[in-house]
């Protein structure tokens, strides 16, 4: 376990617990008995609707001289489009480990100019839009079941078959699968990561896809343990669910929290097996540390390293992070050029 100071920052109080309890943190949580099938079923249907991946150069639209950027779309949830950016190092030879990037609640793919770190350390970068989050994916079925909050917590959150997450992460998938299908990138060497939403998105793809990810690197990962989460994170979006189940108290409690066990990340973390890098912070009002230490200490991968951040909140490592993650990849071979 690595374990590294963060001077600046926001501070914020120690409201979970203490780290040599967070260590053997470990909570029973079993899966639904047909997580499994659920899963196959869903990303079959997926996959049967077909669609092509298409590639549009648009480097000199952003003025970019040392990368190449093609704008993505690729086939997710029910065959409909997904938005990405593809970035890579111009003039780049032979086949690139790429990182497959999720994104954090309530954002999109942004522009290209704010992922040049992956390619100026020699990897290429697909940046997968959230579908009804970014600008780029609208979710075209966001009308399906029950929906109390204004955000994405509770959209569909009367049955797993109708949960926004089902969709979401069945884009996330069909990301990894579209890279077989774009020139230049390893298919061997796929890296999925990203932080807070995107931490528990790339916890996901590495449980469902184990053949199919080299490594994962899930920082401040949302979307994990959810039955404590909802209970003791004071900020962010697992509110939602709180306000939802306050209302509704008598009779959708056990509902609602038996859709979520479909979507945490502490299922998907026991099904994977890939190199795993995560990072927690301990004063994180939003992503409890104990909620990230339950998918951690739950991780079926013999090869699991924590970074701990202990006085930081929600933004973890901050601008320290990329170097600690490039140091770790390195460690592991996947590095463009081995």
């Amino acid at each position: 376990m690595r374990f590294d100071n963060l001077s600046e920052g926001s501070l914020m109080p120690l409201t979970d617990l203490a780290l040599d309890e967070l260590v053997d943190y470990r909570p029973e949580s079993a899966a639904p008995l047909d997580f499994d099938t659920f899963w196959q079923h869903t990303l079959d249907d997926a996959r049967a609707q077909g669609g092509a991946v298409k590639a549009e150069r648009v480097t000199d639209r952003f003025r970019l001289r040392t990368v190449d950027v093609d704008d993505v779309r690729f086939p997710g949830w029910n065959g409909e489009p997904v938005a990405a950016w593809l970035i890579r190092p111009r003039d780049a030879e032979g086949q690139l480990p790429v990182v497959v990037t999720y994104i954090g609640y309530s954002g999109g793919r942004g522009l290209p100019t704010e992922h040049l770190l992956w390619s100026a350390a020699g990897y290429a970068q697909l940046v997968v839009d959230s579908r009804g989050q970014g600008h780029d994916t609208p979710d075209r079925t966001q009308g399906a079941g029950t929906q109390w909050s204004g955000g994405f917590m509770t959209r569909g959150i009367d049955s797993p078959e109708n949960y926004y997450y089902r969709r979401l992460m069945t884009d996330c998938v069909r990301a990894v699968d579209a890279v077989a299908e774009l020139p230049g990138l390893d298919a061997d060497r796929v890296i999925v990561a990203g932080g807070s939403q995107g931490g528990g998105l790339a916890l996901a793809v590495a449980g469902l896809l184990r053949d199919k990810v080299a490594a994962v690197m899930p920082d401040v990962p949302f979307l994990c343990h959810f039955r404590r989460a909802v209970q003791i994170a004071g900020e962010g979006p697992y509110p939602e669910i709180v306000n939802y189940l306050r209302w509704h108290s008598r009779h959708r409690v056990e509902p609602a929290l038996g859709t979520l066990d479909y979507f945490d990340g502490v299922h998907f973390a026991q099904r994977a097996t890939a190199p795993a890098l995560f990072s927690v912070a301990l004063m994180d009002p939003i992503c409890p540390a104990s909620t990230v230490y339950a998918a951690f200490n739950h991780y079926a991968g013999q090869d699991r390293t924590m970074t701990v951040w202990p006085f930081a909140d929600h933004g973890g490592g901050y601008g320290s992070n990329p170097p600690a993650q490039l140091d770790w990849l390195a460690a592991r071979g996947l590095t463009p050029g081995q």
